[in-house]
């Protein structure tokens, strides 16, 4: 029996769709643990390609899909994907807590208008009422799935928070009415269809990793949009970090036996907020469009820069990743020189950890080492050997300085350009 985490170790877009499927093969379960619609996971499967929100990306290997209490979820969201599925000839295999909470039209409409009062100083939300969600969960005023297949519970809920939510969208300049009977009538329906779904994740998976059976925890988003050690403000709501995963699903860290941390070979980010080494050059326009580095969740184009050594290291701290998967080693294919940032140089003063303030941090520049660059890679390449000599030196340095083992490598979106070490 082997538990393995896997979570981001950037501002998300590491690629971790397809680490996830690669070792979905092995696992049993997957579960995902925090964050709603506003991530996205790209997987490709021969000539199929397959993006999901929600649901857990082994579920097109046909594992048990499960999501945790931690997840936010649109459950319009969530029954349009379990259609797309069905419709391509995946059933999938699924189990939502009943803890999870939901996302209400009211979120939305205060995603929205939030940032629309922000201005020139908005978080870049996706504006899927992620926030506005996670806010209501731990005011203690959240729906959860559990409410929906219960009528006169989601109703009592309805008349209590709907008179809030329309004042403070008021407030806001918005003037549409949220009606209490359009809600229960809309949302009770996807209660109906959701019901077979809804159960206890945390004691389901607890008894499966008693039986030996090999699960896999899957984090959305990456570790520099965590709430706590991201570069808030601009972060997303939940933990994106291991700890994260300890609470989103119920479980305790001794179930844990390894945290694999994925890292894109350079550095993307989509919306605002810092990042040290975004690149505003030819280079950067050429990871860019080589990389086809638009959101899976809102298409957004991602601003593209250097790898971050001082990130993957806090990175790695934090969750104790004892594994590195580097994805997207190819698109750095074909340029002269490429280049790591070590450290950053404050003011007059040179760090290297992660600065606790945006604030302080957008003032930081990027230290650097140069390294040679290298020719294209070989999609049939499957050992390290197989790399070029300047690609492995590469692998080597972020190795030795983020003192992690690299265990996988990907060097295309296919499931098969894929070098395990």
């Amino acid at each position: 029996m082997v538990v393995t985490l896997i979570i981001g170790t950037q501002w998300g877009d590491e690629g971790k769709g397809k680490i996830v499927d690669f070792y979905s093969k092995y696992a049993d379960y997957v579960v995902r643990f925090q964050g709603g619609n506003n991530a996205g996971h790209t997987i490709k499967v021969g000539k199929d390609l397959y993006k999901l929100h929600i649901i857990p990306s082994g579920v097109i290997q046909g594992k048990r899909g499960a999501i945790g209490n931690g997840v936010v979820v649109d459950p319009k969201i969530l029954l349009e994907e379990i259609d797309v599925l069905e419709n391509r000839g995946i059933k999938p295999d699924l189990i939502m807590d009943g803890r999870a909470n939901i996302i209400m039209p009211y979120h939305k409409m205060l995603d929205g208008a939030e940032e629309a009062y922000l201005k020139n100083n908005k978080i870049g939300t996706t504006g899927r009422g992620i926030g506005p969600c996670y806010s209501d969960k731990v005011a203690r005023r959240g729906i959860r799935a559990v409410d929906l297949i219960n009528e006169s519970i989601f109703k009592k809920k309805l008349q209590r928070i709907v008179p809030i939510k329309n004042r403070m969208l008021e407030l806001y300049g918005v003037k549409e009415k949220l009606e209490i009977d359009d809600l229960a009538e809309e949302y009770l329906d996807y209660g109906k269809r959701l019901k077979p779904f809804v159960g206890d994740v945390s004691i389901e998976i607890n008894n499966a990793v008693s039986k030996g059976k090999n699960i896999l925890f899957e984090g959305a988003q990456g570790t520099m949009l965590d709430v706590d050690f991201g570069t808030y403000p601009y972060t997303t709501s939940s933990h994106t970090i291991a700890g994260g995963s300890l609470i989103g699903i119920g479980i305790g860290p001794n179930r844990i036996d390894e945290v694999i941390g994925v890292a894109k070979a350079y550095t993307t980010r989509v919306g605002s907020g810092p990042l040290p080494t975004e690149l505003d050059d030819d280079a950067g326009r050429y990871l860019q469009e080589k990389g086809k580095e638009f959101g899976t969740t809102t298409g957004r184009t991602r601003r593209c820069g250097w790898l971050d050594l001082v990130v993957l290291k806090h990175s790695c701290r934090i969750s104790g990743i004892t594994k590195l998967a580097i994805t997207k080693l190819d698109v750095l294919s074909g340029l002269d020189k490429v280049k790591i940032c070590i450290g950053y140089k404050c003011k007059d003063k040179e760090v290297n950890v992660f600065p606790h303030q945006s604030e302080i941090l957008n003032n930081c520049k990027p230290i650097y080492v140069e390294l040679d660059g290298w020719k294209e890679i070989d999609k049939n390449s499957r050992r390290l050997e197989d790399l070029p000599k300047e690609a492995r030196k590469y692998l080597k340095f972020i190795e030795k300085e983020v003192g992690v083992p690299i265990k996988i490598i990907s060097i295309g979106a296919d499931r098969k350009e894929t070098i395990v070490v």
